[in-house]
């Protein structure tokens, strides 16, 4: 079995593994940590079972690595805080369909790393290039934007003034969902870093930021945050003002 075939493996094992207790338990405060010690794991492993001493892999591992613990620990300490998650009131009392949201996570790891594990396997190698830092650039403006998005938020739901009111100050002024749109832009940036270094089959990786993006936009993202946005603040005129004037991710979107 190839390395790629058996991160991804370790992928859904651990996910599985996860499902047990949280199945018995009921409980889903450790799917995002999880999820996000997952990509820490794997990509580690994928450095030093090949040339950890690379740039580029030292590079992508750097960068899954600070994004994965820094959003993992995030989600995990804003669900400890609220207690639960609405995403999964009638999920988790369901153990098939628990089962399934803890698949579809590994399924989101593999895509969403495999522009990075495919390039730090890829046999080929290459210098410095301009797509290089183009994708640097993009993560980088990317994690940024989806922190202090992430920041913002907490801190509006942090101030009782603010309760049963939606967010639109800050960088959620721009958009309606920044933290999709940083998002979406490093993983991007991942995909750039990694693209010289990807030929035949491996090519395949470049899809992983179309996916994220689709997932985000047309899965399980935008539509349900934005059905639950609808249910509870439709008749805000201040909230259907909002929504016609502010693109949900970039001007013109």
């Amino acid at each position: 079995m190839t390395l790629e075939l058996t991160l991804i493996l370790l992928i859904f094992v651990i996910q599985w593994l996860a499902f047990v207790p949280a199945c018995v338990f009921k409980t889903e405060r450790f799917y995002d940590l999880t999820g996000g010690l997952t990509y820490t794991l794997v990509i580690l492993i994928a450095l030093f079972a090949t040339d950890y001493s690379h740039w580029r892999s030292a590079l992508l591992s750097l960068l899954i690595v600070i994004w994965s613990l820094r959003l993992g620990m995030f989600l995990f300490l804003r669900i400890r805080a609220a207690g639960s998650d609405s995403r999964f009131e009638q999920i988790k009392v369901s153990p098939k369909r628990f089962f399934i949201a803890w698949t579809l996570q590994a399924v989101w790891i593999s895509f969403t790393a495999s522009a990075a594990i495919l390039a730090m396997t890829s046999p080929q190698t290459a210098g410095v290039s301009f797509i290089a830092l183009l994708g640097l650039v993009l993560w980088v403006v990317g994690f940024s934007m989806e922190w202090i998005a992430d920041q913002q938020k907490l801190r509006f739901r942090q101030n009782p003034a603010n309760a049963n009111q939606f967010i639109n100050t800050g960088l959620w002024s721009f958009c309606r969902h920044p933290n999709y749109t940083g998002e979406i832009m490093l993983w991007l940036g991942i995909a750039l870093i990694a693209f010289p270094v990807l030929e035949g089959w491996r090519l395949l990786g470049l899809f992983s930021p179309v996916l994220v993006a689709l997932l985000l936009i047309k899965g399980s993202g935008i539509p349900l945050l934005e059905r639950a946005a609808e249910k509870r603040w439709g008749n805000d005129e201040a909230y259907q003002r909002y929504k016609a004037n502010t693109p949900r991710l970039f001007p013109g979107y």
